[in-house]
């Protein structure tokens, strides 16, 4: 993590799991960001207590009410994030809400699909759309400097389970509406590193590992229990996130740097 210096960050799904461990890492840097910006949909909600702490003994700590199925929600956000920073851009935007739904293929339906790939997927979507000038003005701040996460960048948490290359676990655990989303996600990184080199955005998906979250144990259907902690995915990933330039950007790699198959 040496390399990685932020001045500001949003994490989405920011009140437990992942998001909260990230947020959690972030203010532990020997040189924290100026401000974490931590969102989820229920700030004041019983799984955000930790959260809470959080915040009343960081005064960089933001939290922001933010669902990212709602595009109002999202506009809102934006807009407290950037009166917050004033003239200074956002340097990392982190989309890391998720959900899964446990249904095999032949339980699918449109309602379940259309919800998964509406937070995963079209969340993600419109969370770079309403961040990209902040994240513009991020890049603009720091000219001449090759693209990286302490320049600016968007980083999609996807998932293994998205790789049409290599389908994991089938038999396990099918979840059909998440690894679509994912796959999506993946080809939605794609379209954005191409659209936002031009302003300086690194974009990549990245895969957190089988982590032992509510989601993590939601996937596993047999005796396998997840075999990372939080702690030791968000380690792996904030020192990939630290390595990560241009030659970078659209790609999909896991928590340990390696590239994950399409």
């Amino acid at each position: 993590m040496a390399g990685l210096r932020v001045h500001s960050v949003l994490v989405t799904g920011a009140n437990r799991g992942i998001g909260l461990g990230l947020v959690q890492h972030f203010l532990g840097m020997p040189t924290p960001p100026q401000w974490v910006f931590a969102a989820c949909r229920s700030p004041t909600g019983q799984r955000a207590q930790e959260l809470q702490r959080l915040a009343s003994k960081h005064r960089n700590v933001v939290v922001i009410p933010l669902d990212v199925t709602d595009p109002a929600s999202i506009k809102a956000a934006a807009a407290q994030v950037g009166e917050r920073l004033g003239g200074s851009g956002l340097t990392l935007l982190i989309n890391n809400a998720g959900m899964v739904i446990l249904n095999a293929l032949e339980d699918e339906t449109l309602e379940a699909m259309t919800r998964v790939y509406t937070t995963n997927t079209i969340g993600p979507l419109l969370m770079g759309q309403a961040f990209l000038p902040l994240l513009k003005k991020a890049a603009q701040g720091s000219p001449g400097s090759a693209m990286s996460c302490s320049r600016a960048a968007i980083i999609n948490m996807s998932s293994y389970a998205g790789s049409i290359g290599d389908i994991a676990f089938f038999d396990m655990a099918q979840i059909v509406s998440y690894r679509c989303s994912k796959a999506a996600l993946n080809m939605l990184t794609k379209c954005q590193s191409l659209r936002y080199k031009e302003d300086g955005v690194l974009c990549v998906a990245l895969h957190p590992g089988w982590v032992q979250t509510d989601m993590g144990n939601m996937e596993d259907t047999g005796p396998q229990m997840p075999p990372l902690t939080v702690d030791e995915s968000v380690r792996g990933m904030l020192k990939v996130l630290s390595s990560l330039s241009e030659k970078d950007t659209g790609t999909f790699l896991s928590w340990e740097g390696k590239v994950v198959p399409w």
